[in-house]
């Protein structure tokens, strides 16, 4: 980046005018900016000669043995402890070096082997214990003494990786197949990367997702905190297997074409003392912010100091090296309003822009993204960044150089919760059709949003999934194909019609949570003490979807064929749906993207016989039914015919289009077969 271009005014006052008036606070924003990466790396062109902390600290092969560095700034002495010396607690002090780091030379290849565990054993203020190094790169359970150690990990055969040629272009839009590698299995039990790798990934390459979301990465010691509890940043969590088998599991992806994003938690860390980073030094504000300031009050976790020059380093490495070490193509940002308000955003409406621009935005902390969305760019031009911001923050998804935090995409956060409340509260003949188009269309101008109507929060439990809330008892009774009900058909024509819409209409991406594009019964329940520590609903039974008999194959071959549809058609390509019609009492939307056109009916009885379509904006031509929700495949009445071609014509008041029948609840996608 050429900072040198970062002067006012900046773009993002123009591309939306209502931010003009805190022009200001934006100026300080990047000001600061450009302070913290010249403090930083000076004036150096790029950040990624900055962020190599991984290849300095941590366990590392020399020509002549090996060397083990650690920051611990602290400390009053530090030992290299392990079963390579008995767990001897003196035998091998490290020596301290400038800006409180440690190192240990140790010669000879073998002092050293592969998969032997090791710890530190760190003295300060007259106490003395054990810590994980903090860029520890391989996590695991000692068997003989019953704790987490770091594991000397350097396979005799590195992983022979055959992705070299991959890339997929940023302007693909991201069809992303969010999951969890442990629960991904049928078995009651923890999944592994292979597993996923061999079982799961051909599924996803068969719906037609481009990308794959992966929670639950990073080391966490607890299984049921869904990954969000990281005590090591650098390690792959053991649950699921050895480092090549992750490497494997992203390789695999690749040969299929599709690219994975990291579900990246640097908006906390796991309060575990002893297994991660909390007291590494035996102070409170090595990493995170000392005192109160340092825990969140919702969360129980701790608050990283992302004014300190060496936790912008550590974090910055940590983002380098999931890229370098495991081809990562991005990363999904946990957390992101929690980061970026000094009260994290709880109990915010965020009703006006003020609220944005004020002492409570933590510019530390967006400074810290700006920094890490330039790194992960300069790293990978085509790499991915998603934002999961629920304050709307403006700016977020804009380029650092118009005065933007440089996201990608954010997540539209609003969706699913707009969908639960509509199921909750509001009668189907109440639902307003223009304020389901507000929601679906309104975003921040030139900001991209992925879209969804459910992610893993709906499906964990104390919530319910869309089919869950619609359907509930009867998805344990009805979901035979010849069983009919009025709740169990409204249910199967709702989840098809609410996941279109959400896909067509709601973003410039779409997520899909696994299991929940065939409507995956009950909710997700970790492992606890109050289950008795059962897998039962920890895991995906795809058996159901594969299942010849049951309902939940109508609703897995729908899903893959709306997601073929647009990814063939680059629906999402398009900037924006062009609103054609609405029709509140006749609960009508008919909408334009891609070439393609939409008519969703939402109503719960009337059918439109003679529904005039219009057509301006593909222009005139033949058309013919291309996909619909009402097909015999997807469990329809197949009212909707698919062989006929519509011609359109000019109407004198209603202009170019063509009359159609529009079934009640039902919604079909047309496409030009003639110019």
């Amino acid at each position: 980046m050429d900072i040198r271009k970062l002067q006012p005014p900046y773009a993002i006052t123009t591309i939306d005018p209502y931010l003009e008036p805190f022009s200001g606070e934006i100026e300080l924003r990047m000001d600061r900016f450009r302070g913290k990466r010249g403090q930083l790396v000076g004036r150096a062109e790029t950040l990624r000669d900055f962020a190599n902390g991984a290849m300095y600290y941590g366990i590392h092969r020399t020509d002549t043995g090996w060397v083990v560095r650690e920051w611990l700034p602290g400390a009053d002495g530090v030992c290299l402890i392990g079963d390579f010396n008995e767990w001897d607690h003196e035998s091998h002090p490290m020596e301290r070096k400038d800006n409180g780091v440690w190192e240990i030379q140790l010669e000879g290849r073998d002092a050293l082997k592969h998969g032997q565990f090791i710890k530190l054993w760190v003295k300060h203020a007259g106490n003395a214990f054990e810590r994980i190094p903090a860029y520890a790169t391989k996590v695991s359970m000692d068997s003989r003494l019953m704790k987490l150690c770091s594991q000397v990990w350097d396979p005799e055969e590195p992983f022979a990786w055959t992705d070299q040629h991959f890339r997929m272009a940023k302007e693909e839009a991201p069809l992303i197949y969010e999951a969890h590698v442990g629960m991904a299995q049928d078995k009651e039990g923890i999944g592994t990367y292979r597993e996923f790798a061999d079982n799961v990934l051909p599924r996803i390459r068969k719906l037609g997702y481009n990308t794959v979301q992966l929670m639950a990465i990073q080391e966490h010691p607890y299984y049921g905190s869904f990954g969000y509890q990281v005590t090591n940043f650098f390690a792959a969590a053991h649950w699921y297997g050895v480092p090549e088998d992750l490497k494997y599991l992203i390789n695999t992806a690749h040969e299929m074409g599709i690219r994975v994003l990291l579900d990246v938690v640097h908006s906390h860390a796991c309060p575990n003392l002893g297994e991660g980073l909390r007291e590494q030094d035996g102070t409170d504000y090595q990493y995170f912010h000392a005192g109160g300031e340092g825990w969140h009050p919702a969360w129980g976790t701790q608050l990283f100091d992302y004014a300190k020059p060496e936790v912008l380093h550590f974090l910055l490495s940590n983002l380098k090296y999931w890229m370098e070490e495991y081809h990562f193509d991005g990363f999904r940002f946990d957390g992101v309003t929690s980061m970026i308000y000094r009260d994290h955003g709880l109990g915010s409406a965020f009703t006006n822009y003020g609220m944005y621009f004020n002492m409570n935005a933590d510019l530390d902390a967006l400074n810290y993204l700006q920094l890490a969305n330039e790194l992960i760019h300069e790293e990978n031009s085509e790499a991915l960044t998603v934002a999961e911001d629920m304050s709307g923050m403006p700016g977020m998804c804009l380029p650092i150089e118009q005065g933007g935090i440089g996201f990608d995409y954010r997540l539209a956060m609003g969706e699913p919760d707009y969908w639960i409340k509509l199921l909750k509260d509001v009668r189907d003949e109440d639902w307003n059709m223009h304020g389901l188009w507000y929601e679906m269309t309104t975003r921040r101008p030139q900001e991209k949003v992925i879209g969804y109507c459910e992610s893993h929060d709906q499906a964990l439990v104390g919530d319910k999934t869309i089919i869950f809330r619609m359907a509930d008892a009867e998805m344990y009774t009805g979901m035979n194909k010849d069983y009919h009900s009025p709740t169990l058909d409204r249910a199967i024509e709702l989840h098809k019609i609410i996941r279109l819409i959400s896909l067509t209409l709601g973003g410039n991406g779409y997520l899909n949570f696994m299991g929940n594009e065939f409507g995956h019964p009950e909710w997700i329940d970790f492992p606890r003490e109050g289950n008795g520590w059962s897998y039962k609903y920890c895991r995906r039974q795809w058996s159901l979807a594969d299942n010849g008999l049951l309902k939940y194959e109508w609703l897995n071959d729908f899903d893959q064929a709306m997601i073929t549809l647009a990814r063939e058609n680059k629906v999402l390509e398009d900037p924006q749906a062009v609103s054609l019609w609405i029709d509140q009492e006749r609960k009508i939307i008919t909408f334009s993207r891609g070439g393609l056109l939409f008519l969703f009916n939402f109503h719960n009885s009337y059918s439109e016989t003679n529904f005039f379509l219009h057509a301006h904006t593909v222009g005139e031509g033949a058309y013919q039914v291309v996909l619909s929700t009402d097909e015999v495949r997807f469990g329809g009445n197949g009212t909707v015919d698919h062989q006929y071609v519509y011609h359109t014509e000019y109407r004198q008041g209603q202009g170019l289009g063509f009359s159609i029948y529009s079934p009640c609840r039902t919604a079909m996608v047309l496409k030009k077969v003639q110019g």
